[in-house]
């Protein structure tokens, strides 16, 4: 994939505003949509649930990237493909049977995805690598936003980056956690192929610049 692609992340934005903010990455330079789904049992914070991503799912014009930071995420697959998800990642720690996991995201007509957190290896995703469309990587201990990133993702991506080309796989590799201008190129560099970026992006004194300044960096 030579186009690397930005996916702000919905947790940061202005959820009194949020309609605003969805339509400032409608007309940004933007591809995704992140939505992080999170319990307050797989992750200690709750950030928003079905009705949120429901409204976000009308105005949003893009790809809906769904990050399930939840236990037991086969309960709600086919509740996220009715809502809209294009996407829909699962954490490999949640997954007891990651196979048929992937296998039921799929006949639902969303793209797979496997979420690491930081202390798992990414040799335990070999066996189902081909199974996957979408590695994403946490940079950051999931659970919440605008926390540091972790420096060994570097190694981490270029690890993951063998193993899919060593499989001739065609899974993407998404970096979710500590973006920024600061790192986006060694990321890209390393292999990823997708940043999202949450405080950086709505934080930022001119959102729709900042992505448009950050996808050029990441293809450059």
């Amino acid at each position: 994939m030579d186009q690397k692609l930005i996916a702000p992340s919905v947790l940061a934005a202005d959820f009194a505003n949020l309609q605003r903010d969805i339509e400032m990455v409608n007309q940004s330079e933007a591809d995704w949509f992140h939505i992080d789904i999170m319990d307050g049992v797989f992750v200690p914070n709750i950030s928003f649930g079905m009705p949120v991503l429901e409204a976000i799912k009308r105005h949003a014009q893009k790809t809906i990237d769904v990050h399930l930071m939840i236990v037991d995420p086969d309960r709600y697959i086919k509740t996220f493909a009715a809502l809209g998800a294009n996407n829909l990642t699962v954490h490999y720690e949640a997954c007891t049977h990651l196979h048929r996991t992937l296998q039921a995201i799929k006949a639902e007509g969303m793209k797979a995805g496997v979420a690491l957190n930081p202390h798992t290896n990414v040799a335990l995703l070999e066996d189902v690598i081909n199974d996957i469309d979408l590695v994403c990587v946490m940079s950051v201990n999931p659970g919440f936003g605008g926390q540091s990133f972790i420096e060994n993702t570097y190694k981490k991506v270029s690890q993951l980056k063998e193993l899919i080309l060593k499989n001739n796989a065609r899974t993407l590799i998404e970096i979710d956690g500590g973006v920024s201008s600061k790192n986006a190129r060694q990321l890209v560099d390393a292999g990823a192929d997708v940043l999202v970026a949450g405080s950086f992006v709505f934080k930022s004194d001119a959102p729709q610049q900042t992505i448009r300044d950050l996808s050029a960096l990441a293809n450059s």
